[in-house]
């Protein structure tokens, strides 16, 4: 995982700095200023939890350099027979009791697009989560002008392209990730931090947003088990809301998280493997 991370993160640059030649930041900072208001995504997470509820960000993602293609059919016939429809996904995600959605937007390792976000949040009123592997403030103006309410920081992303022997002039991730945290907040937007171990976990703790995910696939062997999120939860202080990330598959699943008061995910490979990904929800989640 870590070699494909390097890819990805790469291959980001590249599209960063193709990007800015087409459109620079000072435009797409007043387009994102001027985007459709913000929903708030953390208040709808809250607000499942408060009623006793499970808070779910369900995910609308095609496909994923472990899992190959998801939900409908790339070249070669890979995939299934259902239809990739993000706007009908999102609905009936929205109708089955979702709190929030998270679109994938990374086009080259995981058939995104910023379209599929749009078309999603304008389908149902749920706020939207941009997954994508953000590194720089012109990707956090881009989120905001396609209509995103939440955007994600993975820190073994930073760790790896702005940590020790990364060549980068920031002196640390933890640095970058609390100026795009910044900059996010500045623009409406929450922040949904990504951590995988205890070593992120501390960096993670340092910045502000009460989100904090925790990915159960191990980066190295791609293997997932619920008991990182367990591990990790003695070292989370009150006040943060613990979004479980991967390995959920199984009511039991569910209930396990919840019997720890684990009561927030992000779930996405289940409900696209579904005829019906609401459905799925709904039976996941019953």
């Amino acid at each position: 995982m870590s070699d494909i991370l390097k890819k990805i993160l790469i291959v980001k640059k590249q599209e960063i700095s193709a990007a800015k030649a087409l459109k620079p930041y000072v435009q797409l900072l007043r387009e994102a200023q001027s985007a459709l208001p913000v929903r708030d995504f953390a208040d709808a997470i809250t607000a499942k939890i408060d009623a006793g509820r499970s808070a779910v960000i369900a995910e609308i993602k095609q496909a994923s350099p472990s899992k190959g293609v998801l939900r409908g059919r790339a070249s070669g016939g890979a995939g299934n027979s259902y239809e990739f429809l993000p706007a009908e996904i999102a609905k009936t995600y929205a109708q089955h009791g979702a709190a929030c959605l998270s679109v994938l937007t990374d086009q080259q390792f995981f058939m995104g697009s910023p379209e599929y976000l749009q078309a999603a949040r304008a389908a149902c009123p749920l706020p939207v989560l941009r997954k994508d592997f953000i590194l720089d403030e012109y990707q956090i103006a881009e989120a905001r002008a396609m209509g995103a309410d939440c955007i994600l920081l993975i820190v073994s992303a930073f760790v790896m392209a702005f940590g020790a022997g990364s060549g980068r002039a920031v002196n640390n991730p933890l640095q970058q990730m609390v100026a795009l945290e910044k900059l996010s907040h500045s623009l409406g937007m929450a922040v949904l931090v990504e951590v995988h171990d205890a070593a992120e976990l501390e960096l993670a703790l340092q910045l502000d947003t009460p989100l904090i995910g925790i990915n159960n696939r191990n980066l190295r062997t791609f293997e997932t088990s619920l008991d990182t999120t367990l591990e990790l939860l003695d070292r989370i202080p009150s006040g943060r809301i613990v979004v479980t990330e991967s390995g959920i598959h199984t009511p039991a699943d569910v209930a396990r998280m919840r019997a720890h008061q684990v009561n927030a995910f992000l779930v996405g490979e289940a409900f696209m493997r579904a005829e019906d990904p609401g459905i799925e929800l709904a039976r996941l989640f019953s």
